[in-house]
């Protein structure tokens, strides 16, 4: 099942096993597929999931060969949220015992940069608590990241919150290559997971960034609750905006959250997800991020076969699996890291 609902077979004569490659030509051929075409993926059951795997390699080799790019984040800045995000340990209504601080200083997130280039990270991100950001936090970024640049030469993706076209404006004039702000999930359900912010104030974030120049990530979570036309619903928004990386997500339920006993997910619920999300936006940087190491599991080198990114080390707020593992399963796939898009 994914994300709690019933299996249901998809139509044998659009989505049979032999299928998924028709999908994939048709992609390739430039005819998007439709929102009926990306639930049947959701849909299809677990003996079609190596070709559809199969399917799927063909449009991510297609637009990034064999390479993986990796990203580091630092949590620059940790609780003290007012909003009521339920899935985010850093909300107003968790009680999850987190670190809680202020923005780091200068040289803290000029170390995280150090960490990120050993680790040989193309992208160094930065990311804050908070609805909005302050004056002061706007003023450390536009102090730091012309240093992170410079000194270590990576590309910088920060998510800040939301963001008005000043903001964006300030964030393109600093440095900053591209900004983070994720959809997580469909319009229609963004009411069940937070009530402090719209759906529309991200999608208005998101426009403000892209008037600005800068490029777009943004992605979602699965797992928490939705229907499978949601989950579409956000990989078609997605494209639309024509986001060039997508971050996909897969529910950690942290204890003292309002999401804490969602149901965990399967690890071919993941993959099918990641698969509909390359059908839908197939020249998209692809990441599998946070909760992949809990719900793939010893799966996990079969999502690379569909994205061609991760994050290296830990998340905001729970552990990520060691560096040195996620190099060997890079190696042992023969892919590559990069440190260029393709």
């Amino acid at each position: 099942m994914l994300l709690g609902l019933p299996m249901i077979l998809p139509t044998p004569s659009t989505t049979d096993i032999h299928g998924w490659h028709s999908l994939a030509d048709q992609v390739l051929a430039g005819k998007p597929i439709s929102a009926a075409q990306a639930e049947e993926v959701l849909v299809s059951d677990d003996q079609q999931l190596l070709e559809m795997l199969s399917a799927a390699f063909r449009l991510r080799h297609h637009y990034f060969g064999k390479t993986v790019q990796l990203y580091f984040l630092v949590n620059a800045k940790s609780g003290l949220c007012p909003e009521d995000c339920g899935y985010c340990s850093q909300s107003k209504l968790s009680t999850a015992p987190i670190d809680k601080y202020r923005m780091l200083s200068v040289e803290q997130l000029l170390d995280g940069a150090r960490v990120a280039s050993e680790r040989n990270s193309k992208t160094y991100c930065i990311v804050i608590s908070g609805r909005a950001p302050s004056e002061r936090e706007m003023k450390a970024v536009e102090t730091v990241v012309p240093r992170v640049k410079q000194e270590f030469d990576l590309t910088v993706c920060a998510c800040l919150g939301l963001l008005t076209p000043e903001n964006a404006a300030r964030l393109k004039a600093c440095g900053v290559d591209r900004v983070n702000h994720n959809l997580n999930t469909s319009e229609d359900h963004y009411a069940e997971i937070c009530s402090t912010h719209t759906y529309a104030d991200r999608m208005n974030t998101l426009k403000n960034v892209r008037s600005a120049g800068l490029e777009l990530c943004s992605g979602g979570i699965i797992g928490m609750g939705q229907s499978h036309r949601d989950l579409v619903a956000m990989a078609m928004d997605l494209r639309e905006l024509q986001v060039e990386s997508i971050p996909l997500n897969f529910l950690h339920a942290i204890e003292g959250t309002p999401l804490e006993k969602q149901a965990d997910l399967t690890p071919q619920d993941c993959l099918r997800a990641l698969c509909m999300m390359r059908f839908v936006n197939p020249s998209s940087e692809l990441r599998i991020a946070g909760g992949r190491e809990k719900h793939l599991r010893s799966l996990q080198p079969l999502s690379l076969y569909v994205a061609n990114s991760i994050f290296v080390g830990d998340y905001l707020t729970t552990k990520g699996q060691p560096p040195e593992s996620d190099y060997q399963m890079i190696t042992d796939l023969g892919f590559e890291i990069t440190k260029t898009s393709e």
